[in-house]
């Protein structure tokens, strides 16, 4: 396989487990970080024999900063052909304390970055009249949460995106898809305690956290020739917690 594959936010928990698994599927990987230039840097190593795999520094909220990322990969891969806009925070605060500057944070990158990343990605994927894009979104942008209406806010405006770029793009070849996982163990989950995170557990029908690995598998599918004639969908990964 020669096609290129662009995970935003590929070098911690559920992006990395992505990452993994379209290496493993026979995906080029452009792994874009912001932060992690450690762990962007191991999982490339850890790679490397598996794939051809390429680290890029990009804060999604910044379309210079975007403009730049998908250029360099241009001149190494050619183009990208699966896009997954996984690149998020999260944060959990009173609503009526929530400032200006964290309201836009949350936003530009939830979500004005995977815009960014998509108007970006799509010229060349339209060209060629293939194309899958797959937005790591959340079951709180489906039924919100207390204490994270900025979150929750900007991964419903993710879903919104999805859907609406699907039929947007559909008549190109292009494909845009949502994942929306539960409560996932992953490093965003270090604040909570192990009595919250065993309530979580409790909460959710099957009894368990979901894995980072649970979502790349979503993700996996999503990319694949299995799911050519699914656009416009959000799967969700979340044990039964939302239903």
């Amino acid at each position: 396989m020669n096609k290129t594959a662009l995970v935003t936010g590929g070098a911690k928990g559920i992006g990395a487990a992505i990452c993994r698994a379209l290496a493993a599927d026979g995906y080029r990987i452009a792994l874009n970080y912001n932060n992690s230039f450690e762990f962007a840097s191991n999982l490339k190593k850890e790679l490397s024999s598996v794939t051809h795999i390429e680290i890029f520094k990009a804060d999604v909220s910044d379309s210079s900063d975007v403009e730049k990322m998908f250029s360099e990969i241009e001149n190494i891969f050619g183009g990208v052909d699966v896009l997954v806009n996984n690149a998020g925070i999260a944060q959990q605060i009173l609503f009526t304390d929530i400032t200006d500057e964290m309201w836009q944070r949350m936003i530009g990158v939830n979500l004005t970055g995977a815009f960014n990343c998509c108007r970006r990605a799509l010229p060349f994927m339209i060209k060629n009249k293939f194309g899958k894009i797959i937005n790591v979104t959340s079951m709180w942008g489906e039924v919100g949460a207390s204490m994270e209406v900025h979150y929750s806010a900007s991964k419903a405006g993710l879903i919104g995106l999805t859907k609406a770029l699907a039929k947007e793009v559909g008549p190109s070849g292009v494909t845009v898809n949502a994942v929306s996982p539960g409560v996932i163990e992953t490093e965003m989950m270090s604040g909570f305690s192990d009595d919250v995170k065993s309530c979580l557990a409790d909460e959710t029908p099957l009894g368990i956290l979901g894995t980072p690995q649970n979502v790349a598998s979503a993700v996996s599918f999503l990319a694949s020739d299995k799911a050519n004639f699914i656009t416009g969908q959000v799967v969700s990964v979340n044990g039964g917690f939302v239903v």
